[in-house]
């Protein structure tokens, strides 16, 4: 049986469709990661399940329990990590984790068992009795994900879980959600960091407005390219007036299966290809048509190609749209005053 069930969510912010038919399973005992630039509705997904938010309509079920009929039983099973770290300054650590065991009604002696062996997980111990006021971003989160483990949820559910740590925090909590993953805890962890999502990933669903585009292992959406990636950029192509037949020469070589434009790099093309072999064949009609190549450099299939294949653009593009539209409306704003 799934420990989460989404079907067909649907939510809205006003004009701006976060959610559009979403649907996902995923499994017990599994680390599934939920891939998607920001805007991607990852952070609306992940509310709905934790009770809130509501859709306006869809269903969701945490261990069978539906959402919006018992949301106390559903945030009994699970342990939520926001995206924005959520700790009062004036309390210690220890001191916040002792408010947050009494408020799942956890007995005494177990709650100050579960902390110290939190506080020895995480590494905690050299300042968990500071004020959290004098915390760096890294103990910060590491108490946050203290304290949505505390009571041994069946899911734990972590939004952009190590955005802007240092390495050595995040490898510590790599680590942690490996071994609770053995343990059997089920995880659902949100990214836009494509090595976080493929070195952790059991299963994975991609989004893209508002919708599930791609759900699999990272191996196998991998190997449904059945092709190479080679990345290319020519003088030519930043010249509007060239740009079209460089797109067709490229696009009439032997072996060549997509070809997408990369505006976040240069103006370079991101192509799939059946092998290397094609490169030699690409490099030498290039030179035929007179096309100076700056740059080709060739890779086997990772996830931000399962993603250009899905949708047409890399997960940067993805990025620097919204980021495009958030400043568009800002300035907007400004305007109107």
């Amino acid at each position: 049986m799934p420990v989460i069930e989404l079907e067909d969510l649907v939510k809205s912010y006003g004009p701006v469709k976060a959610l559009n038919g979403l649907s996902l399973q995923v499994p017990q005992g599994s680390l599934f990661g939920l891939l998607g630039p920001n805007g991607a509705g990852k952070t609306t997904t992940l509310r709905i399940l934790c009770t809130l938010l509501e859709p306006d309509s869809g269903q969701a079920n945490v261990a069978g329990i539906n959402t919006l009929i018992d949301p106390r039983a559903v945030r009994r099973a699970i342990g939520y990590v926001a995206q924005e770290v959520a700790i009062d300054k004036i309390l210690s650590g220890r001191e916040l984790l002792n408010l947050q065991g009494d408020l799942y009604h956890l007995g005494k002696n177990d709650r100050d068992q579960r902390i110290e062996e939190l506080i020895s997980r995480l590494d905690m111990g050299n300042w968990i009795d500071r004020r959290c006021g004098s915390y760096s971003g890294g103990m910060r989160r590491r108490l946050d994900l203290a304290s949505g483990l505390l009571h041994k949820p069946q899911l734990l559910v972590l939004d952009e879980p190590t955005v802007g740590l240092d390495i050595e925090s995040r490898a510590a909590i790599w680590e942690l959600l490996r071994e609770l993953r053995r343990q059997g805890t089920t995880i659902l962890l949100s990214s836009h960091y494509l090595e976080e999502v493929e070195a952790l990933s059991d299963q994975i669903a991609i989004i893209d407005q508002g919708r599930v585009i791609a759900k699999g292992a990272p191996d196998y959406l991998k190997s449904q390219l059945g092709g190479d990636r080679v990345t290319l950029r020519v003088r030519e192509f930043s010249n509007a007036n060239e740009s079209e037949k460089v797109l067709k020469v490229v696009q009439s070589v032997e072996g060549v299966r997509k070809v997408v434009i990369n505006r976040a790099q240069g103006y370079s093309l991101n192509l799939v290809v059946d092998n290397e072999k094609v490169l030699t064949r690409l490099r030498d009609q290039l030179d035929k048509e007179q096309f100076g190549v700056f740059a080709m450099a060739h890779s086997r299939p990772s996830l931000d190609d399962v993603y250009l294949q899905a949708t047409g653009r890399t997960l940067m593009d993805a990025e620097l749209e919204v980021a495009g539209k958030r400043d568009m409306k800002l300035e907007t704003k400004k305007a109107m005053r």
